[in-house]
């Protein structure tokens, strides 16, 4: 227990910074701007910029310099948190892979994580827990078109995310959330419904419905596989609670932007899937000066320190040490170098192993599926993974696919994640589980 304390008390300690949070809403960007404290969350300012896609970028533009100004936050770079439709959303499973070699497996995968076919898509992600990742994928165009946007306004831009990431984010910024598992809404009795959910099962779960609350929760609990009783709780009940916040910002209505504004304050203490690529990154925010600050004052400080020696000493000495490095440094470079080049062919060689392996399990698996999934039952979408497969379609009584699917040797642990009425009978989409159980 005193562990945890301690590495709270730090987490607590390092959560220093200002963000911009900015919501893509239909027609409207909600901003809210957060201070980050260790002695607590302060909302400076929260507004709401009207018409952004009908008026001209310059107009707009202006009233969010102006609203930046007014609370002392000028020249801080934004994230912006895409809507739902632009992001494709994955999470997929890494087990077993080293974290140098993260980058690497999921660009190899990225071609298998989106319909677009040969269009060319930008991706962000970011780690849930030891096991898997959440990645989000954007079409390159829709990533110009929205970079080109917010710069014709001259909006400093550090990160493009989407909800389900600003929100984990956002969760763990002051320390974990519900170690049992959670089931948060967002905008309780509105429509559509926005829900998010982790529990130890699933690192994460999050969707949006046209359905009422009630099915909404059992969809999530049961995907969770959570207690049936789980009750949900508000998006802003999982979110640290500001110590200072203004009466306009109703959180309950402005949950989203909070959080987007949480990750942007402290990204390195609760990192955000950025899909923003680097070369197009604004980060301006007075925070990041502090290193250069305290470096440039340690300098100027040894070099203060220096002037005390003998000038030949001290000559003697550089000379030497300059020496040395040299040399140190030309074989840790080379080093380093063949060690990167021989993870990166182990990890290919893994790669393309695995691949193989899985080919004629996948045939199987498929060939398993089409003979248990007859007419008049048919299939919309079948999606293979390592360790699992969703099969989407419809049927007239979709029930008892799950018993027929559980029967086979190759499935197991069979559970729709969604079923609802269609005009020939149900539609369904059932996610499963591959392989023997254990």
């Amino acid at each position: 227990m005193p562990g945890v304390i301690d590495q709270l008390e730090i987490r607590r300690f390092l959560a220093f910074g200002t963000g911009v949070g900015i919501e893509m809403r239909a027609s409207d960007l909600e901003v809210v701007i957060a201070r980050v404290r260790p002695n607590g969350i302060a909302v400076l300012g929260r507004t709401t910029i009207r018409g952004f896609r009908e008026r001209p970028a310059a107009q707009w533009g202006k009233e969010y310099a102006d609203f930046l100004k007014s609370h002392g936050s000028s020249g801080l770079g934004a994230t912006v948190l895409l809507a739902r439709q632009d992001v494709i959303v994955r999470q997929v499973p890494v087990a077993g892979v080293a974290a140098g070699d993260l980058e690497a497996a999921i660009a190899l995968q990225i071609d298998t994580l989106h319909p677009y076919g040969e269009d060319d898509v930008q991706y962000g992600w970011t780690r849930l827990g030891k096991e898997s990742v959440l990645i989000g994928l954007l079409r390159r165009s829709t990533m110009d078109a929205y970079a080109a946007r917010f710069g014709e306004a001259g909006i400093a831009v550090a990160s493009f995310t989407f909800s389900a990431g600003a929100i984990h984010a956002a969760a763990r910024l002051l320390g974990p959330p519900a170690a049992q598992g959670f089931v948060a809404v967002n905008g309780m009795g509105e429509t559509p419904v926005e829900i998010y959910g982790e529990s130890p099962d699933r690192p994460l779960f999050s969707a949006e419905f046209d359905l009422p609350l009630e099915r909404v929760v059992g969809l999530a609990v049961a995907e969770l596989r959570l207690d049936p009783s789980t009750e949900p709780v508000p998006l802003e009940r999982i979110l640290p609670a500001p110590r200072v916040n203004p009466i306009e910002n109703d959180l309950s209505r402005d949950a989203l932007p909070y959080a987007t504004a949480l990750a942007a304050a402290c990204p390195r203490l609760a990192p955000a899937a950025n899909l923003l690529p680097v070369e197009m990154r604004s980060s301006r925010s007075r925070a990041l000066l502090a290193p250069s600050v305290v470096l440039g004052v340690l300098v100027l400080l040894l070099a203060g320190a220096l002037m005390a020696y003998s000038k030949i000493e001290d000559r003697r000495y550089l000379d030497k040490l300059e020496a040395q490095i040299t040399r140190e440094q030309g074989r840790a470079m080379r080093a380093q170098s063949l060690d990167r080049q021989t993870d990166a062919a182990r990890a290919r060689t893994r790669l393309l192993d695995d691949f193989r392996l899985r080919s004629k399990a996948d045939l199987e698996a498929l060939n398993e599926l089409t003979k248990m999934l007859v007419p008049p039952v048919w299939t919309t979408q079948v999606d293979l993974t390592r360790d699992n497969a969703t099969i989407a379609g419809e049927a007239a009584q979709a029930a008892p696919l799950l018993g027929l699917i559980d029967g086979s040797s190759l499935f197991h642990n069979s559970e729709f994640s969604l079923i609802a009425p269609s005009p020939a009978g149900e539609v369904f989409r059932i996610r499963t589980l591959r392989g023997k159980r254990k």
